[in-house]
């Protein structure tokens, strides 16, 4: 899930999407007007922290505290319970981030309010006059984009505007796994779907006595070659090719035939297919 989280951060985060705002050419307005400039991407910007809040004789953050509080709608968010990857899942956002800006009202925190008590008394306008930054407000922007295209156009046309400006764009999926121990890892992905346990064999060698040795070592389980790679050490070779094998198994794409997308699902009914996820992984390795 970590990888899932990087990736999705990497192709519609709100960077990527600010700069493919960049690119298109779209420029941001100054200060937000009573009329709108074509062309121009116009919104409330945040308002700097030192400046003086009006009818106060302090600054406007240090005015802020007094604001209603807001939290990011977890139970018992007042206690700081550890995020794991099972709670980031149900309760953050869809890039696995804690969300903000939602309000904290005193049934949440248990203090005996009601809770249609405490939704009466918010003001639906509070959150709303605080601005955003530039880069939030160019990532709605993209998104509102393709949210209109597949109003006004359809599916096939979003998805294809999609394709050409988001999935279009390389993204090196082998540079985001990292692995505390990967000797262990494969053992344990070994024992999970009952294959033979990993064992690490020297395929070749040159150069062991001199000052750059090189040994290439396969990893193997039974008669299958798992992963292989090369190092300047024999524990370095071993380690390099359980890496590798980890690698191969997540890295692994299913041929194209087998892969049926949700979007893909109306066309798949009208050639007479039914569709059905995909099974990706069973999980995290270490649980």
């Amino acid at each position: 899930m970590p990888i899932i989280y990087a990736a999705q951060h990497a192709y519609s985060g709100d960077k990527t999407l600010s700069m493919l705002r960049e690119e298109w050419g779209v420029e941001a307005a100054d200060a937000p007007g009573p009329e709108v400039d074509p062309g121009y991407l116009q919104f409330e910007r945040i308002t700097p922290g030192n400046t003086m809040a009006p009818g106060h004789q302090r600054r406007l953050k240090d005015v802020r505290g007094e604001e209603k509080p807001t939290g990011t709608g977890r139970p018992r968010e007042q206690f700081h319970d550890r995020r794991g990857i099972s709670s980031r899942i149900v309760f953050d956002d869809e890039f696995g981030d804690l969300k903000s800006g939602i309000e904290v009202h005193d049934s949440a925190l248990e203090l005996g309010a009601d809770v249609p008590e405490a939704l009466q008394q918010t003001d639906a306008g509070s959150n709303g006059s605080n601005g955003v930054t530039l880069e939030a407000a160019s990532a709605s922007f993209i998104r509102a984009v393709f949210g209109a295209l597949y109003l006004y156009s359809g599916a096939p046309s979003m998805q294809s505007f999609h394709h050409a400006h988001i999935l279009s764009r390389h993204l090196p999926l082998h540079k985001l796994f990292y692995f505390r121990d990967p000797t262990k890892d494969l053992k344990r992905l070994c024992d999970r779907y009952e294959f033979e346990p990993p064992v690490a064999r020297l395929i070749s060698e040159t150069g062991r006595k001199t000052r750059t040795p090189v040994y290439v070592v396969g990893v193997y389980s039974g008669k299958n070659k798992l992963g292989e790679d090369a190092g300047s050490s024999l524990n370095e070779g071993r380690v390099r090719a359980a890496v590798q094998a980890l690698k191969s198994w997540y890295l692994y794409s299913p041929p194209a035939d087998q892969i049926y997308l949700p979007s893909k699902q109306s066309q798949l009914a009208k050639e007479g297919k039914r569709w059905k996820p995909q099974m990706i992984d069973a999980g995290e390795i270490v649980t």
